[in-house]
């Protein structure tokens, strides 16, 4: 097999890959009503279900990165796809709720293998830029288009399967993956590793996980909760001790010599600020579609598809010609800015908005976010050695999860603020449901079932309009946070050339 041949071969294998995790992420949200009534677990354990994964992700991905560029990143990738289809199988057929979320756990490990090491072989297989950032473009892109078909593969599963099809179907696919990348993948590493620095691991490990967990927790829980606070704490120690220690070791588990170019460390942090408006939109939009428009969790799903598909065009088709137009920073900002518009635009969806009406403000958020993620997380990879490309993706990608999670929190905890403020239940609500009603809009439809005719459509309405007014003003803070991020790329990444290339020594990345 030629090498052109072999390129695009790896560029299809990776993106097999990247469909499994996000469709399986998605799919759970479908699978959880069932799987509760099977499993019967607590509202912590609900928790647990959803949750564990992400943390065994995030915990792991700088960790991971370093063992790919050590042992190979072909090597990783056949390990992490077994085991994920492993994890699968325990998932779907989990006797327990407790057991269901140690193999969640199982699956965010494998996880945690994937991206990285997808990221390296697609940075090693494609030499030329333009190539290089289209096969990025696509890699996230179907990352993202995988988001939005997982409601949509898990609603029509459920429909015909129990709750374990959403988990298994993820087998054949990883399967597939497998016998296509151990034929087709050439291996990806540095020659020159060193040994992995034993208390590098747990250091980075206990301090990603602590940072995560208290940011998730407080978008549960609120900031009244001291735990909170000695989880933050005891990750920034972690994670400070861990920056220290690579800054002293000859053969670091992350070089954070890295963060000195103004191309990575920008890069890395806009990824991360403009995951932060991402996330919390896709998931408002998601309750605004089931909650207080009623619609099916499949339909819901097939209406987010034009805004995942939208950030697939304009990282892989838009983002290579605009770079060579007029260079990355200016193509960054330009993609936050498409992203603001379509934000401000979601400003004027209501109740009685036309479904149509939608799709301009999706296709300009999701085309602009698309760009934007395409090229920084492109410069990410082009602007280190690639013998450390596992490290350096998975530094973007942990500052991505981080960003996320912050989006979730922040944002979210925008919409309850105002949903509770501007709340107004009408005359003989009982304080029980009036309580429920208060606390979000699931509670206050599920609140309205047990009422009268008359006053459960009053309240329900109530609560609709309450939601909109909350979900307008989460998305005047993406807007505004997105157009930051413009300002802020233009700034960081204003000397970036529009093409990087790296010499043969190890250490040099230069202009040409």
């Amino acid at each position: 097999m030629d090498s052109s041949t072999r390129k695009w071969a790896t560029l299809v294998t990776c993106l097999l890959v990247a469909a499994v995790p996000s469709i399986d992420l998605t799919a759970l949200n479908q699978a959880v009503p069932h799987l509760s009534a099977d499993l019967r677990p607590s509202s912590t354990q609900i928790l647990w279900i959803a949750d564990a994964y992400g943390f065994a992700l995030a915990a792991l991905l700088v960790t991971m990165g370093g063992v790919g560029d050590r042992i190979g990143h072909k090597r990783l990738l056949l390990a992490g796809m077994a085991l994920f289809a492993a994890a699968s199988v325990l998932t779907a057929y989990a006797p327990s709720a407790e057991l269901l979320i140690a193999a969640r756990a199982l699956l965010g490990v494998a996880g945690a293998t994937l991206m990285p090491a997808c990221l390296s072989l697609i940075r090693r297989a494609f030499t030329d830029a333009k190539e290089r950032t289209a096969a990025v473009g696509a890699f996230m892109g179907v990352a993202g288009l995988a988001v939005g078909l997982g409601p949509v593969v898990g609603g029509a599963l459920l429909e015909h399967f129990w709750w374990g099809s959403v988990f298994l179907v993820n087998v054949p696919v990883m399967a597939a993956a497998f016998v296509a990348g151990a034929v087709l993948l050439t291996e990806s590493r540095d020659p020159v590793p060193g040994r992995l620095d034993l208390l590098s691991v747990p250091l980075s490990v206990a301090g990603v996980l602590g940072i995560v967990y208290a940011v998730k927790e407080a978008a549960a829980h609120g900031l009244d909760q001291g735990w909170i606070y000695v989880s933050a704490s005891a990750g920034a120690l972690a994670l400070t001790a861990f920056v220290v220690r690579q800054s002293r070791l000859d053969e670091p588990l992350i070089d954070v010599r890295l963060f000195r170019r103004a191309a990575f460390s920008g890069s890395v942090v806009t990824n991360m600020f403009a995951m932060f408006a991402l996330v919390a939109q896709s998931l408002i939009f998601s309750l605004f579609f089931q909650l207080a428009l009623g619609w099916s969790p499949l339909k819901a799903g097939l209406a987010g598809l034009p805004g995942a598909a939208g950030a697939m065009i304009g990282g892989a088709l838009l983002a290579p010609p605009l770079i060579s137009a007029i260079g990355r920073a200016r193509v960054v900002a330009a993609g936050m800015l498409l992203a603001t518009c379509g934000y401000t635009l979601f400003l004027t969806v209501g109740l009685d908005t036309s479904y149509w009406m939608m799709l301009p403000a999706m296709l300009l958020a999701g085309v602009g976010m698309g760009i934007g993620l395409t090229v920084t997380g492109d410069t990410v990879l082009a602007s280190v050695p690639k013998d450390r490309s596992g490290a350096a993706s998975a530094i973007s990608e942990t500052g991505m999860e981080l960003g996320g999670a912050l989006g979730m929190a922040v944002l979210g905890s925008v919409l309850n603020a105002v949903y509770r403020s501007v709340l107004e239940l009408p005359a003989g609500v009982p304080g029980p449901a009036a309580s429920a009603a208060g606390d979000s809009i699931a509670g206050a439809l599920q609140a309205a079932a047990t009422l009268p005719g008359d006053l459960a459509g009053q309240v329900g309405a109530a609560a609709r309009d309450a939601f909109v007014d909350g979900m307008h003003a989460a998305l005047l803070c993406s807007a505004g946070l997105a157009a930051l991020v413009a300002v802020f790329s233009l700034i960081t990444l204003r000397d970036v050339p529009k093409v990087i290339t790296e010499e043969e020594e190890p250490d040099l990345v230069t202009v040409r």
